[in-house]
């Protein structure tokens, strides 16, 4: 079947207008809501060198013409992978207001951060029902979803709103974040690696910033400071108030990578300590995949964590004196590390072209709280098993799981090891600083 001729379409290019008719003609019976003006509207800006459709990255152009233009192979692309995705309206996923998330500065430019653009826009409409209703300057979509017609509002306790969307549009959302990303650190990088003599291209724009905590006054050549542990056993709670902190921030290199800005300041959630500055993606990178306040999905990107790059997030995870002094991780990372790791070998495979291939999705939850080691209880499952089973591969409580974590990080990375344990933190604080018991989940969106 030949596809139809679009108007304003010159060697395979589209101009944003068109595209934008074309994405809502191609999503037109998606189950996940689209709207026009994904190419055209905010927080959408072609001239950034991207547009953002689903879960897909679109590179701009500016043509000879002067016309901001996108290619049509890769929007139809998109609006496949969108038309792709099964939506269950009743399987719902809150996605705040969450007890002490940081306010984010206004700057439509930033990257998507959705749940934050969400959060901001219904606190200052007052809700769901005046957020539907469309106005004039606010963002009309986000990434080309209609995020208003699935938003539910309930309320809690009689009195406090939560708000959530359907689950399979949070994984997207999530997707596109990671995506953009991904898209923003190649755009450094490619513009890094550039000869200074070349004049930059008068057809693609490049982003060069990831948001408003990345901004800095100093010049463009200005090196980045390697992080040294200067905000070493102070408070995220503390620090976060203080205004200069987003300014601090932006003048180091991501502490893990060593290569991007830091754009975040990551701490620990269980004990309220700063870690260390990080860049957007190593941050993303980190985040446990949840599904609920005490079930993750333990997807490949535990690979980096715990396979080829193992040393260097353990000892930023140790940065934090309650693990370092504890010898394991927040709980979300030790269940994490107990699926991939610890159980491992309990995970079944099936038959694939090219050989054996592993069972599923590896999927981790627990029952209780690290505050109650004695009855916490870590289960690791298998989803989306090819013959159509759901596996429990074992239970491991959460003592025998630290222990096997201890025994693993003295074979793995030594150097951590002999760092960590109550006996080698000299430099604690002179007045204990009680765990930050966090039983509800809610301060996990803060990860």
């Amino acid at each position: 079947m030949s596809e139809r001729v679009m108007p304003g379409r010159t060697d395979g290019l589209l101009t944003v207008r068109n595209a934008d008719a074309l994405w809502v003609e191609l999503t037109a019976n998606s189950a996940v809501p689209t709207t026009s003006g994904a190419l055209t509207r905010s927080p959408t800006q072609a001239r950034l060198g991207y547009v953002l459709l689903g879960s897909h990255v679109v590179a701009t152009v500016l043509t000879s013409a002067g016309q901001w233009s996108v290619p049509e192979t890769e929007v139809r692309r998109a609006a496949a992978e969108l038309n792709a995705v099964r939506m269950d309206r009743h399987d719902l996923v809150r996605i705040g207001p969450f007890r002490g998330a940081p306010r984010q500065e206004r700057n439509v430019e930033t990257p998507l951060r959705w749940r934050q653009r969400i959060t901001r826009e219904l606190q200052e409409l007052g809700g769901s029902e005046r957020a539907a209703r469309p106005d004039v300057g606010r963002p009309c979509h986000l990434a080309g979803v209609d995020w208003r017609q699935i938003l539910v509002e309930q309320t809690r306790d009689g009195s406090q709103r939560t708000w959530w969307l359907p689950r399979a549009v949070v994984r997207l959302l999530d997707a596109a974040e990671h995506a953009e990303t991904q898209w923003l650190h190649a755009a450094r990088t490619r513009q890094a690696s550039a000869p200074v003599t070349e004049p930059p291209s008068p057809t693609r724009q490049a982003p060069v910033t990831d948001g408003p905590q990345t901004t800095n006054s100093k010049s463009p050549t200005t090196a980045l400071r390697p992080y040294n542990a200067e905000l070493k056993g102070q408070l995220y709670s503390v620090l976060s108030k203080k205004p200069s902190t987003s300014r601090r921030v932006a003048e180091w290199a991501c502490a893990v990578c060593h290569t991007a800005p830091a754009t975040v300041l990551d701490h620990c959630h269980e004990h309220g300590y700063v870690r260390a500055p990080l860049c957007q993606s190593c941050n993303t990178q980190e985040r446990p995949d949840h599904l609920y306040d005490n079930d993750i999905r333990v997807a490949n990107r535990y690979r980096r964590l715990f396979d080829t790059d193992t040393e260097n997030w353990l000892r930023h995870w140790h940065r934090c004196p309650g693990c370092r002094a504890r010898t394991t991780l927040p709980l979300p990372h030790l269940a994490a590390w107990t699926a991939h790791i610890a159980c491992q070998s309990l995970r079944p495979t099936h038959r694939a072209p090219g050989g054996r291939k592993p069972c599923g999705v590896l999927r981790a939850s627990w029952t209780g709280s690290q505050q109650a080691p004695r009855s916490c209880l870590l289960t690791i499952a298998v989803d989306f098993c090819p013959s159509g089973e759901h596996r429990v591969l074992a239970q491991v409580p959460y003592r025998e799981a630290a222990e096997r974590f201890h025994l693993w990080l003295t074979e793995t990375a030594p150097a951590v090891a002999a760092a960590a344990g109550p006996d080698r933190l000299d430099d604690l604080p002179a007045q204990p600083r009680p765990v930050i018991a966090d039983t509800s989940g809610e301060g996990l969106a803060l990860f």
